[in-house]
């Protein structure tokens, strides 16, 4: 019953939208990240006592969804591994070949493809990652600012997205006595329509 409220209320969000002046034409929301605005943080167990955070401070990329399927999703984001800190030694280390190995990868790429809305302003984001040439999926829990359909495409929007990937499966396999295998993916975007 609350899934089937949360997709009337989205539909009529969407129908609202559409006869709004200026509503984006057909059907679609087009965003583009606000690189000034936006970041990624990646967590990891250090030692298994603690945890250490590499940031990612330069993203780009586009956001679109379409009132004709309220679960397509175009949405693709690249990271510039580059630009990776960690504020101490270490950020020479994660730039290196044992990780971002950021000479001959230096972007950090996600496509996603399905947007599963949970709540008014919650939603899942399914797509994949691309780190070191090595794709695999990950699934995104999201939280938006204001409910994505209600804007028609004419307000920024702010997101967070969290997600947990095994730095193993990208190659990154150095140091297993140290650093933890999972890492805490969290991604912060203010999208400005485009």
């Amino acid at each position: 019953m609350k899934r089937l409220t949360t997709r009337l209320l989205i539909a009529l969000a969407a129908l609202l939208a559409l006869l709004q002046p200026g509503a984006a034409l057909a059907g679609d929301l087009r965003y583009v990240i606000d690189r000034s605005a936006s970041h990624v943080d990646a967590r990891v167990a250090f030692f298994g006592i603690a945890s250490k955070t590499a940031k990612f401070p330069d993203m780009s990329g586009t956001f679109n969804l379409s009132f004709a399927d309220l679960e397509a999703l175009d949405m693709v984001v690249d990271i510039d591994a580059r630009t990776l800190t960690t504020g101490d030694s270490q950020t020479k280390t994660l730039q290196g070949k044992s990780f971002f190995d950021v000479a001959h990868h230096p972007t950090v790429h996600f496509v996603g493809r399905r947007l599963k809305m949970t709540g008014e302003k919650t939603a899942e984001v399914e797509g994949q990652i691309t780190a070191r040439g090595i794709t695999r999926p990950i699934t995104l829990k999201v939280a938006f600012s204001v409910p994505p359909f209600s804007t028609g495409g004419t307000q920024p929007i702010s997101i967070v997205g969290t997600g947990v990937i095994d730095r193993r499966q990208f190659g990154m396999t150095a140091y297993p006595w140290i650093i933890g295998a999972m890492v805490n993916v969290t991604i912060r975007a203010r999208m400005v329509p485009g």
